[in-house]
């Protein structure tokens, strides 16, 4: 029987950073990096949907693994993401990732049937390295049948861990718990806004963007019986929340924006975004930023390195 994959708490994923001609700003990336580390987190993950990771090249997602990966080095995962337009193009990502001596992926496989997503899935499985993650996205449903998943866990060894992404996430974590007897790593991204009932139900992390000296502090709290203390950090927070989930789009300017505010990434460039930041989004942004600078002032020495 699988062992479950030991990682807990908040596994942060990375903005890319650019610099003023658009490029990869891997002086910023690091000191994100390392601001993250400082706060106690239990994992990164890049480049990923909040890296604008169909915009990057193949050799801009492998410097900023590399980058991660050393900045890291091994004192925490480092999950390589691996979203890819083509089954062709993902398998060459899987690859390049196991060249460079990642142990652990990040999968993302358009859903269209069982049968070709179960090809697809052994295949890249077959090149990948120790612990394989499985995206299940979905923004507007359940996302992957929990059959499906139950039969992949079982028939592939290095599938370890599933981000659940769907729309409801809670029924989806308990159900997958019971049915891999929690043998099963589960976490939590988009669903960032229901954390507290996502905890409550054994998730073991959580993968959400930037703020990371409060996103460690909750699941401190919550770890350490400190109900009360996560429940109202979290009520504090969830303005921030509401605003930036809107749409992948503004949580990316908002994120971008938190970073430029405060003095990590050197400019807060997108690109090529679907939505418009406009002057109300900026306006509304700018307050939201100052609630997050402040908390995080306030948790100035609080944490404990998980």
């Amino acid at each position: 029987m699988k062992t479950l994959y030991p990682v807990r708490g908040i596994i942060t994923v990375l903005n890319t950073p650019f610099d003023a001609h658009g490029r990869i700003a891997e002086d910023d990336l690091r000191q994100n990096v390392r601001l993250a580390l400082r706060a106690g987190v239990a994992g990164f993950l890049v480049p990923a949907l909040a890296s604008e990771v169909y915009s990057l090249r193949v050799e801009e997602r492998l410097q900023m693994v590399a980058a991660v990966r050393e900045e890291v080095g091994g004192r925490v995962p480092v999950f390589a993401g691996a979203g890819e337009t083509t089954p062709a193009r993902r398998l060459q990502m899987v690859q390049h990732y196991r060249e460079l001596g990642c142990q652990e992926v990040l999968l993302q496989i358009p859903f269209t049937n069982e049968a070709e997503f179960k090809k697809e899935f052994y295949q890249l499985a077959a090149k990948g390295p120790e612990v394989l993650m499985l995206q299940d996205w979905d923004a507007s449903g359940y996302g992957l049948p929990e059959a499906l998943v139950l039969e992949l866990f079982h028939d592939v060894e290095n599938f370890r861990c599933l981000k659940v992404e769907t729309v409801p996430a809670g029924v989806k974590y308990s159900r997958l718990g019971t049915l891999t007897e929690g043998q099963l790593h589960l976490s939590g991204g988009w669903a960032v806004t229901q954390m507290i009932e996502g905890l409550r139900r054994g998730v073991h992390a959580f993968m959400p963007t930037g703020m990371h000296r409060i996103y460690t502090a909750l699941y401190q709290y919550f770890q350490a019986g400190q109900f009360e203390k996560a429940e109202a950090l979290f009520h504090q927070l969830l303005p921030v929340l509401a605003f930036s989930n809107q749409h992948l789009d503004i949580s990316l300017h908002f994120f971008k924006r938190l970073l430029h505010r405060q003095g990590v990434y050197r400019t807060s460039l997108v690109r090529a975004p679907t939505l418009p930041f406009d002057t109300f989004h900026e306006q509304l942004a700018d307050g939201l930023i100052e609630r997050v600078i402040r908390l995080e002032r306030e948790l100035e020495g609080t944490l404990e390195v998980l």
